[in-house]
């Protein structure tokens, strides 16, 4: 299970006590969840008109860190072209794992100093995600034209001969050049028609020169012939090849051309190549920057939370639970047992959404008597 549960609920004598209550339910006798402190440091709590303000902008700010986490890490695995595991291997915090760095949370004082107001901490957060987030946009932009120019020249060089460049497989010597009056015209014939071809193509117009048709290349379904005629028969050997069902390709050969085209798609590739490995090095980092800034949001809500909920002074004790899949429900129903008696009113929305009233939607809304946020540490959408 990569999902948790972020909890908390008021210090009893002491936090211990609150914590040691909580092991005693969920784990002692029923293994419902893996259970580990939080440690929020102490932050300044300010006035309680700045927290309830807060207490909206930290839920905003969330959902957007949360979004742009989602974004770095979907657009790694993008970029990789590869296996689940190897994007997981490098989606790290910290140098380490998702839940190991959530379960081991350690507040960066660094980064965001608890010297500074909560609001402070909190737009340290959303300047530099936004810049990951616009950073974000400006290098996959830069690298999925590059992808989608290199990928178009790469389908031109693939797929039917009725449709793709040709210039890889005819040579020089297939065609007659610089002549005022003849040229040579490339057909693309089904396989089925073959001998329909080889019968009719010096009669299927005047001034198509005999025994001038050879076979260059095949596919699954077609080949692709050489004929050779007068300049002036053009429009009418056309008109009969397509009555035939054989399709004259507009084709000049033309060796700069070919060459040029050669050039950008080498030019292209060693352009993907050279952008990759910092790519994936800048995606690595900041999505490390970006999950680690989201615990934090998570960390702060809490706090700005427990004290909206508990009053001063600050007396709780922040709790990480990994439910046991099999037991969610179980684990919500011991906790609700647990922590009834801080909130009637989340008490009575939960009975009510037990008993499902018709008409009464509360089941949808997640308010429960202790403060609780989810973390999914799952963050890739694989198609």
């Amino acid at each position: 299970m990569t999902e948790f549960w972020l909890i908390s609920a008021p210090g009893e004598k002491t936090c211990q006590q609150t914590w040691d209550k909580l092991l005693t339910a969920t784990t002692r006798t029923n293994n419902l969840s893996t259970n580990n402190k939080f440690n929020i440091p102490d932050l300044k709590v300010g006035t309680l008109d700045v927290l309830v303000g807060l207490s909206d902008e930290l839920a905003k700010l969330d959902a957007f860190v949360e979004s742009v986490v989602k974004k770095v890490a979907q657009y790694m695995a993008d970029v990789l072209e590869d296996s689940r595991d190897k994007v997981q291997e490098n989606l790290l915090a910290n140098g380490v794992d998702l839940v190991t760095y959530v379960t081991r949370f350690q507040w960066d004082m660094a980064k965001y100093p608890i010297k500074q107001s909560l609001k402070n901490i909190s737009e340290i957060v959303s300047k530099q995600v936004s810049q990951i987030d616009n950073d974000l946009k400006a290098r996959a932009s830069a690298y999925n034209n590059l992808k989608g120019n290199l990928q178009n020249l790469e389908r031109k060089n693939a797929g039917s001969l009725l449709t793709r460049s040709l210039a890889d497989i005819v040579k020089k010597d297939d065609f007659v050049l610089d002549s005022e009056y003849l040229i040579t015209m490339l057909v693309v014939v089904p396989k089925t028609n073959y001998s329909d071809w080889q019968r009719t193509y010096e009669t299927l117009s005047e001034m198509v020169v005999p025994r001038s048709t050879n076979l260059l290349f095949e596919d699954q379904d077609s080949g692709l012939f050489t004929v050779t005629l007068f300049r002036k028969a053009i429009d009418d050997f056309r008109l009969k090849a397509r009555e035939n069902k054989f399709t004259v390709r507009d084709f000049q050969y033309n060796e700069e051309e070919m060459k040029a085209d050669k050039e950008e798609m080498t030019r292209l590739s060693t352009d993907k190549k050279k952008q990759f490995g910092p790519l994936v090095r800048w995606l690595k980092v900041n999505f490390s920057e970006a999950f680690i800034a989201w615990i934090h949001i998570k960390a702060l809500r809490v706090f700005v939370e427990s004290v909206l909920r508990y009053g001063l002074p600050v007396n709780f004790q922040a709790m990480l639970l990994q439910p046991n899949k099999k037991n969610m429900k179980k684990l919500r129903e011991v906790l609700n047992d647990l922590y009834k008696h801080l909130d009637s009113s989340a008490a009575a929305i939960i009975d009510q959404s037990a008993m499902d009233i018709p008409g009464l939607n509360l089941s949808q809304q997640e308010y429960y008597p202790y403060v609780y946020y989810k973390i999914d540490c799952n963050l890739l959408d694989f198609k």
